[in-house]
């Protein structure tokens, strides 16, 4: 059974039917009055006699018109406009084409004198691709080309040139290369064998032929380095200074052949003398071939380069002037195109403005008015009548719609004013209800504290009665026993066995008593927390012993095993009263709902410590379980499957409350039919702090 809805929801409802049979009634008398015949005058009143769709279709057919009168002139300009820029765009191309030719030109001779200082495979890969993609150009394109084929002739020639220069230079560079390999880099082989034989032959390092060995080697080590720097530099410093190497070399052989001590460095000298003359030969021929590799790159590439770039400038100076004459053409068909278009779309402009206004005003103007009127009627003036309410238009709609929004919103006035007034009344309801909640709560906590006191009074009373049974015994014994006494019947045997059965009475009065006082000082603590929700530390397992300790009794009648599993150590800076009204709670609600159809059944409590600052709480039963409904709902107020048994529906949200809003933790529930169920409560273990007073009214 769910709580009944708060009395200002009906009330609203009501009021909405009223509101909508009165806008209904309006609406009716409204369109009434719209279908009867208007009266309009003047050039607006015609036009608002087309609907607003005919009117918009009017500017158009006038925009078509427009359209296809400009479209027939300029198509047939457009004939005359084609000629103009074909002839306009083929001389662009062939613009366009020559200074692509120019482009790649320029670029080949880059590559070529980077080549021939740089020797290596890709740049000459490239001047390959570029030299075949420029003859290309000049074959395919440029001599079918209707602009440049009369002058492209003298551009292939000069281009031939160009690129047959190149093959010239190679040919040179490879002169060079077999010159440096085999005058060069041969003799100087030679001529280090030689002075090794030389120097084997000599004997003793003071041998007379020594110093001019010396300077002779060093002169040819110079030489070495000289002639490999003027190949790879070209520079004239290194070739004389090679030279003059030589020449040093040339001035020490005729001293070394008469310090010479036998015949073989005799041979050697003289060997050593040809071998530098040959040498002298190679630097010269390099010196040659060099000379012939920089003139063929002045005369054969950079002077054929230039004569292209001069042929180029011609034939792009007659393009310009051609382009020049083909744009004047195209400018002149265009300027009368452009007059006839101009005039043509001046009149039929002025037609449509003119309509076009007239039809504005016939929308604007009655648009305005409404406009005024919706602004009346959201600043709360509904006195006001529309006007325009029987045109025919969708304008006329429009207003007529407008008007139906006055009057409902005069209706919505009146019922929200009849709606304000309900809530109010509603209000005084929602008031007395909640205090009637607050009363049903205390009354919950209350019922449940006096279970705990019949309980408790019931454990109490059996050791108390053991008590009184043996202290009723030991006080008819001390009267037969002073009997005796005085009769002088006493024996020693006799003696004995009286202080033997005092002895064990004694026994019995002490545990039985002690007994109580533990069943009464634990129900006191449990009794002083419940009635007082006060703040202090308290050991988790220590206070959870002292409620089920004050539970137990409930269980006597029952075949229940309670367990518990928590560790020691858990201090808690919390307020035990409520925490023992949770556990109270879930202790009744698992005995009266999980166990109500379960002959027996285990109940087990366990806790542990969650990170540094929390307790993980978990209360099993292995009754009945719930179903998802019941689970869904089981924390709602006054929710309950026993309500034909009195039960009101208090005990779980009461749990929910003081777990999430007093103790500052969070709870949640997992059940299932016939597998029990389980409810796992995670708390601080340092409660946040409230308000005493606010805590106890609220408990």
């Amino acid at each position: 059974m769910r709580s009944s809805e708060p009395l200002w929801i009906g009330f609203a409802k009501r009021s909405e039917r009223t509101l909508v049979v009165a806008l209904e009634q309006r609406s009716a008398a409204i369109g009434e009055a719209s279908a009867k015949p208007v009266s309009t005058f003047g050039i607006e009143g015609l036009i608002r006699k087309l609907p607003i769709r005919w009117r918009i279709f009017l500017i158009a057919a006038l925009n078509i018109a427009v359209a296809i009168i400009l479209a027939t002139l300029i198509w047939e300009g457009a004939k005359s406009l084609n000629a103009a820029w074909t002839d306009l765009r083929q001389v662009r191309d062939s613009d366009r084409l020559l200074a692509l030719l120019e482009s790649e030109a320029g670029r080949l001779q880059n590559l070529i004198h980077r080549y021939f200082n740089q020797p290596n495979p890709e740049v000459f890969a490239e001047i390959t691709l570029l030299r075949e993609a420029l003859l290309t150009t000049l074959r395919n394109r440029a001599s079918v080309d209707p602009v440049l084929a009369g002058s492209v002739e003298g551009l292939v020639e000069v281009t031939e040139k160009f690129l047959a220069g190149f093959g010239d230079l190679r040919a040179t560079q490879s002169r060079i290369a077999r010159t440096y390999e085999n005058e060069v880099l041969k003799s100087a082989r030679d001529m280090a064998g030689l002075y090794a034989i030389i120097d084997g032959a000599s004997g003793a390092r003071d041998a007379l032929i020594w110093p001019s060995l010396s300077k002779s080697r060093e002169a040819f080590s110079a030489t070495v380095v000289a002639a490999n720097a003027y190949y790879l530099s070209l520079a004239s410093s290194a070739a004389d200074d090679a030279n003059k190497n030589l020449e040093t070399i040339d001035r020490t052989i005729p001293v070394m052949l008469d310090l010479a001590d036998n015949d073989l460095q005799r041979a050697a000298l003289a060997k050593l003398r040809e071998q530098a003359q040959i040498l002298r030969e190679g630097l010269n021929n390099l010196t040659a071939n060099f000379m012939t590799q920089a003139r063929l790159l002045r005369d054969a590439i950079d002077g054929n380069q230039g004569a292209m770039a001069t042929a180029i400038d011609q034939i792009s100076a007659q393009m310009r002037q051609r382009e020049r004459h083909a744009q004047e053409r195209f400018d002149r068909t265009l300027g009368g195109v452009y007059k006839k278009v101009a005039i043509i779309a001046l009149v039929f402009l002025t037609l449509i403005v003119v309509m076009g206004v007239a039809i504005t005003r016939s929308i604007s103007a009655p648009l305005r008015e409404l406009m005024t009127a919706m602004r009346a009627i959201v600043a709360g003036n509904y006195e006001n009548r529309l006007r325009g309410l029987k045109a025919r238009d969708e304008i006329g709609d429009m207003a007529r719609a407008v008007e139906v929004f006055r009057e409902n919103a005069i209706a919505k006035r009146q019922a929200e004013e009849e709606l304000r007034a309900s809530k109010e009344r509603a209000e005084q309801a929602l008031t007395e209800l909640r205090n009637t909640q607050e009363s049903l709560i205390e009354a919950e906590k209350l019922a449940a504290l006096g279970g705990l006191v019949a309980g408790v009074a019931h454990e109490v009373n059996n050791p108390v009665g053991i008590s009184m049974t043996v202290a009723s015994t030991l006080a008819r014994r001390c009267e037969s026993f002073a009997t005796e006494l005085d009769q002088g019947q006493m024996r020693r045997s006799r003696l004995a066995e009286f202080i033997d059965s005092n002895r064990e009475a004694a026994n019995q009065l002490v545990a039985n008593l002690q007994r109580a006082g533990e069943l009464i000082q634990s129900f006191k603590q449990v009794a002083v927390d419940r009635s007082h929700a006060e703040r202090r530390q308290f050991d988790l397992r220590h206070s959870t012993e002292q409620i089920l300790a004050s539970l137990r009794p409930g269980l006597k009648k029952s075949h229940i095993e309670l367990v518990t599993e928590i560790p020691q150590g858990i201090i808690m800076d919390s307020y035990p009263g409520h925490y023992g009204q949770v556990l109270t709670n879930l202790f009744l609600n698992a005995v009266k709902h999980g166990f109500d159809a379960v002959p027996e059944g285990t109940i087990h409590i366990d806790a542990r410590r969650v990170g540094t600052g929390h307790v993980e709480l978990n209360f099993y039963d292995d009754g009945k379980g719930m179903t998802e409904e019941v689970q869904r709902r089981a924390f709602d107020p006054f929710f309950t499957t026993r309500r034909s048994e009195g039960g009101t529906g208090l005990g779980l949200h009461i749990v929910y409350n003081l777990v999430t809003r007093r103790l500052g933790g969070r709870i949640m529930v997992s059940s299932a039919p016939w597998r029990g169920t389980t409810f796992r409560i995670t708390l601080p273990l340092s409660a946040p702090r409230q308000d005493i007073e606010a805590a106890q009214g609220a408990g």
